[in-house]
């Protein structure tokens, strides 16, 4: 009950100080969506049929947290430029400096905002070392393993000092040390709640063009872009033409932190979509950011607005150490070298979709969407064009990787002869649609599809190895579900108590999808691979 009235207390705050800085919760609110779930913004009420614009919440620009805002700020302003200046930092990194150092402000002026935001995180990076161990063999294991290495590293070869800097500027500030802790938040909060502000040129460049938002002294000035950008707003500007509306009217993408738009939760159901109001035309309020509702017909009082963030994928790699290994490596990474070959590739779920075994498995295999560009990669055309190839669900680059890697020494001494023909009458170098041409026509796909499928046997191996089957999985997640939470908090099994922490249900919850897609696009590969030897023989 006492955190309950800590966080209420909390909101209230925030939404004095978001309407006393100018912002406008013109059909929405903030509250909290539910048990252990945060806040979220939802609906007052149902639009009015009659209402043409569908914003329901409008935030200044002033009260977003920017690499510009940072370095315009009247206490860490001037050595956060310096630093930049000297490249030091850059534009993501200053903006998490400005969280740490302002979350220990007493005196910030986002300390309202501050309070609001989460303290932890259910992402991969916060796990402990038993809940990470239920990740080991996936690509999130070894992909968050790598990454807090970096950060480590990066905190305490420049993070602390800057921040603990920063920090005694302002005589107020806490003076307890500064640990790793504090720029995982940080860096959490960036990754999870920035958006992709396009700011009016005319509210970067105040000065500059016959803007009609006036500002004052303290505000953003000429160079308090990051000079990356201000470089190519320069190179536009020499090019484009000199009418000032023309000017005006560009846009300048920054990251940033938007307080209150950013409070939006994630669906795919989306229902709502920000945007600028550079001038106040859609607003009433220059040089602003709005929430706008996609679909005012379908929302509710009530309802809770989402913002969309996509889907995510599985990925299959061929590792370069082993490419290193193989016969003739020099020739060949010589080879992918000018293909610009992949050696990885991201395998979603809908592609799938396609496959022999998806649920487009059915339709036309005339289907011109799915055919892929191989029927045109043939040498002299004399390599007949395999019938699956609308089914093949892999990317194109990725298999071409494959050919080249997994010929075999008669069939390179083969593809030599075809791509020195072509060095011997232009005297040029083969480009890469012609090597790509030349392996086809010598090797077709048994041998990239064979590597394929072996990749994928591998990389199922790895997902299985300490945790089991996704039978296994599954078996883990129905007990999960089916002990009561009371056996939990009284503590009566020790067991039940360490399943039941929720990271390491997500974590059984991710691998066993992994599994899923990895023995799906298994299935996939080793069809192909059948068909691919029925039709070479």
């Amino acid at each position: 009950m006492a955190a309950a009235a800590a966080d209420e207390a909390k909101l209230e705050s925030f939404l004095q100080w978001l309407q006393a800085n100018g912002a406008d919760l013109r059909g929405c609110t903030i509250r909290a969506c539910g048990a252990g779930k945060g806040f979220g913004v939802f609906c007052t009420a149902a639009p009015e049929p009659s209402a043409t614009d569908g914003v329901v919440l409008v935030v200044p620009l002033d009260l977003a947290i920017t690499p510009m805002r940072v370095l315009q700020d009247p206490l860490v302003g001037p050595r956060c430029r310096a630093l930049f200046e000297e490249g030091g930092v850059d534009d993501r990194l200053l903006v998490m400096l400005f969280l740490m150092a302002e979350r220990r402000r007493p005196g910030s002026l986002w300390k309202p905002y501050l309070d609001m935001l989460p303290t932890t995180f259910g992402s991969s990076l916060w796990f402990s070392e038993e809940e990470l161990a239920e990740l080991e063999g996936t690509t999130l294991y070894r992909a968050t393993m790598i990454q807090r290495k970096s950060m480590q590293s990066l905190f305490d070869e420049k993070v602390k000092g800057l921040v603990e800097e920063l920090l005694h500027i302002d005589e107020s500030a806490s003076s307890t040390e500064v640990v790793f802790e504090d720029f995982l938040w940080a860096n959490s909060i960036f990754w999870t709640r920035a958006l992709n502000i396009p700011l009016p040129h005319s509210y970067v460049f105040p000065g500059l063009c016959g803007d009609q938002h006036t500002r004052t002294d303290d505000d953003v000035s000429d160079s308090g872009i990051p000079a990356h950008q201000e470089s190519d707003v320069t190179a536009k500007d020499s090019t484009a033409d000199e009418n000032s509306r023309s000017s005006n009217t560009e846009s300048i993408w920054v990251e940033g932190l938007v307080p209150g738009i950013d409070f939006c939760n994630h669906n795919v159901k989306a229902l709502a979509t920000w945007e600028v109001d550079s001038v106040g035309n859609a607003t009433g309020v220059p040089a602003s950011m709005y929430l706008m509702l996609a679909d005012k017909s379908s929302v509710e009082a009530g309802a809770e607005i989402y913002i969309n963030y996509g889907n995510k994928g599985n990925e299959v790699h061929y590792p370069v150490e082993a490419l290193r290994q193989i016969q003739s490596a020099d020739i060949k990474m010589r080879l992918l070298e000018i293909q610009k070959g992949e050696l990885r590739c991201l395998l979603p779920r809908s592609l799938l979709d396609n496959g022999f075994f998806g649920i487009r498995s059915g339709e036309d295999k005339d289907n011109k969407k799915n055919i892929s560009p191989i029927s045109s990669y043939s040498w002299s055309g004399q390599r007949k064009v395999p019938s699956y190839l609308h089914k093949i669900v892999f990317p194109q680059e990725f298999m071409s990787t494959l050919r080249t890697i997994a010929m075999q020494d008669h069939e390179l001494e083969q593809v030599a002869s075809l791509l020195g023909e072509v060095g011997s009458s232009e005297d040029r170098e083969p480009s890469g649609a012609e090597i790509q041409s030349a392996v086809w026509e010598v090797c077709g796909d048994q041998g990239a599809l064979g590597l394929l499928v072996d990749l994928l046997r591998v990389k199922m191996a790895e997902l299985e190895e300490g945790s089991g089957t996704e039978a296994s999985d599954m078996q883990l997640l129905e007990e999960f579900d089916s002990i009561h939470s009371e056996d939990y908090m009284s503590g009566k099994d020790e067991n039940s108590k360490r399943k039941l922490k929720i990271n390491n249900r997500s974590c059984i919850v991710y691998r066993r999808g992994q599994k899923q897609l990895t023995r799906l696009f298994l299935r996939e590969a080793e069809y192909l691979l059948e068909l691919s030897a029925k039709e070479q023989t």
